[in-house]
């Protein structure tokens, strides 16, 4: 898999903002079926830095309400890679 199709996007909250400023860790969106370890390669190739480690998890998509009934979300990844403390990723 190439790794501009790994790493969907990086996620931008609150909280992942918090962590980017106080633990070096950043959240990005992956594709569901990349693993650990070509998320760190894709990370420290598309932004030139060294990671540490690598967290991953799959968040179950959100159920909304439609004129028809219910229709279920789907699932997506998230990563959350720790960087050496000498890297770091300007996002903006």
């Amino acid at each position: 898999m190439e790794h501009t199709r790994i790493i969907i996007r990086p996620l931008v909250t609150e909280k992942s903002t918090h962590q980017q400023a106080t633990r070096n860790v950043y959240s990005f969106e992956v594709d569901k079926r990349a693993d650990k370890t070509q998320i760190k390669q894709a990370v420290e190739k598309l932004y030139d830095v060294k990671v540490v480690d690598v967290r991953t998890m799959t968040r179950k998509g959100k159920s909304r309400r439609t004129k028809v009934g219910f229709v279920e979300g789907s699932n997506w990844k998230r990563a959350l890679v720790v960087l050496d403390e000498n890297s770091r990723i300007e996002l903006f």
